[in-house]
């Protein structure tokens, strides 16, 4: 482990949140808020500087140095972006700024804000900025890093099947980011033009498309996006479901292969599942109000696409849904959007596999004698890798139920607290009781907001490249082996005759 290497890329990152914060700090500036944003330039950037120049790198990165630093940098990134919210005065704590800060970089958006026009503009265009560099920044890591280290999600089976996966568009990591930021960038501008073009502010623009393709879901508008008008509305479903689906699908479509997203079988699972549960909520939603209006349609769709892509904008409080309808919203927050997306939640690949195991069990005890292989999209997964998916469905399930239990015993209700917890892991942001649609995070604790905050982390990062840092042997700087004793070792060749102890002649336990 080369502490070096470590401090020097935290260094260089704490300097790039700076220079992210210009746009928001020009802003900043003309609403007279000029100091407060050099403040907030300032400590990460000069605290980088320091960092950078303090401690030049020496070789290249190992995969433990290199899971580190993925954590570490996370914690630092989601810290200096919680400084604009103090500096600003728009923070009611430290608790409260952070928790803002982690719902940005990790697309949750949740908000502790009632009032969002309240707000300056500086500090909803950060907000929006931080979402659409996290956004990206999760792309990046499970497609380009998490691959190489062997701990991605759908990234475990790109060497078993690559037409269902998220396998890297060519052989350097540097290549394929520069390739998803050029997709990404690219489909951020067609959303901002589009909305010009449907009447939206060039402000509200800008900003609502960075959070609808980073899946976050913050808003300039109190009732988000059902401020506005239908069609933007229509527009917004489009790029949220889209903003859902591996980015290296969109690549390929792209240049010159649109077929490949139709062959793709997770996008046609999550497909079906948009198309199939938006209409479970329009005939439910028709049935329960007696009307079968457009406006209906829309609703359910719009509230479909922005859980199951884990976006989070809203047009409609289905928190006062018939609860069939909210337990269908509670299993999509669950299972999230595709592997290398910029969305969150258990992803469709891994129910795939987890669903394609428990299939292939339920035939061994019909046919014990049988072979069965757990197949997606007709290629085999490995056993090894199959366990790898089933131990993350159990740190997932386990993190859920330990969240809801802490949030209960910090005061909140049971629905409030099982949907908070299921919304900071899965990246949703809006989830039901006091957080619903209609509702924020204002009346939780200081306590319970920091809790939803390493929520946030661990499900948007994965659990992996966190909980390697409580780990001991992360931090050491060598391994050895213990010496076996040499008793032990010859107690297995007790009555040994005939010719000399074979063990006398090897080098570990010469006497």
């Amino acid at each position: 482990m080369s502490y070096r290497n470590i401090l020097h890329l935290l260094g260089g990152l704490l300097v790039a949140v700076a220079i992210a914060m210009i746009p928001a700090a020009g802003v900043g500036f003309v609403e007279g808020l000029g100091p407060a944003w050099l403040l907030a330039m300032a400590i990460p950037g000069l605290t980088g500087f320091v960092l950078w120049f303090a401690t030049p790198r020496s070789g290249e990165l190992n995969a433990r140095e290199a899971l580190t630093i993925v954590g570490l940098a996370w914690i630092a990134i989601v810290l200096a972006g919680a400084i604009p919210f103090l500096t600003t005065n728009v923070a009611p704590d430290v608790a409260g700024a952070v928790f803002e800060s982690v719902s940005g970089f990790t697309t949750t958006g949740a908000t502790i804000y009632p009032v969002i026009e309240e707000l300056p503009d500086s500090i909803l265009l950060w907000r929006s900025l931080s979402h659409w560099i996290g956004g990206m920044g999760i792309i990046v890591l499970g497609v380009a890093i998490l691959p190489l280290l062997g701990v991605g999600g759908a990234q475990l089976f790109f060497a078993e099947a690559p037409g269902i996966t998220t396998d890297r568009i060519r052989p350097r990591i540097a290549t394929t980011a520069r390739l998803l930021w050029g997709v990404y960038v690219g489909l951020t501008a067609v959303l901002i033009v589009a909305y010009l073009l449907l009447g939206m502010s060039p402000f509200d623009a800008v900003n609502h498309a960075m959070s609808a393709l980073a899946t976050g879901g913050f808003s300039t508008r109190t009732a988000s996006m059902g401020y506005y008008s239908a069609p933007i509305q229509w527009v917004t479903i489009i790029f949220m479901f889209f903003a859902g689906v591996n980015f290296t699908l969109h690549y390929r479509a792209l240049t010159g292969r649109p077929l490949a997203l139709l062959r793709n079988a997770e996008f046609k699972w999550y497909l079906l599942s948009c198309v199939l549960f938006s209409a479970a909520c329009f005939v439910v939603l028709g049935y329960t109000y007696g009307t079968w209006t457009l406006e209906v349609a829309r609703d359910s769709i719009f509230s479909v696409v922005s859980i199951h892509s884990t976006t989070g904008f809203g047009t409609a409080d289905f928190a006062t849904w018939p609860v069939l309808l909210q337990s269908f919203l509670l299993a999509l927050m669950f299972v999230g959007g595709m592997g290398g997306s910029t969305g969150g939640g258990f992803k469709m690949i891994r129910g795939a596999v987890v669903a394609q195991h428990v299939f292939g069990e339920i035939r061994k005890v019909l046919h014990p004698r049988a072979v069965i292989v757990t197949r997606v999209g007709g290629q085999p997964i490995r056993s090894d890798l199959v366990l790898k998916v089933l131990a993350f469905l159990a740190m997932y399930m386990g993190t859920h139920a330990i969240g809801t239990a802490v949030l209960a015993a910090l005061g909140s209700d049971l629905v409030t607290a099982l949907s908070a917890s299921l919304a900071a892991l899965s990246s949703i942001g809006p989830g039901l009781g006091e957080v619903g649609p209609a509702g924020n995070y204002s009346g939780m604790s200081s306590a319970a907001l920091v809790v939803l905050s390493v929520l946030m982390l661990l499900g948007r990062l994965e659990f992996y490249t966190l909980l390697v840092l409580l780990i001991p042997s992360t931090w050491t700087r060598g391994h050895r082996t213990p010496r076996p004793k040499l008793t032990a070792v010859r107690r297995k060749f007790r009555g040994w005759k005939g010719e000399a102890d074979p063990l006398s002649s090897w080098p570990p336990f010469r006497e």
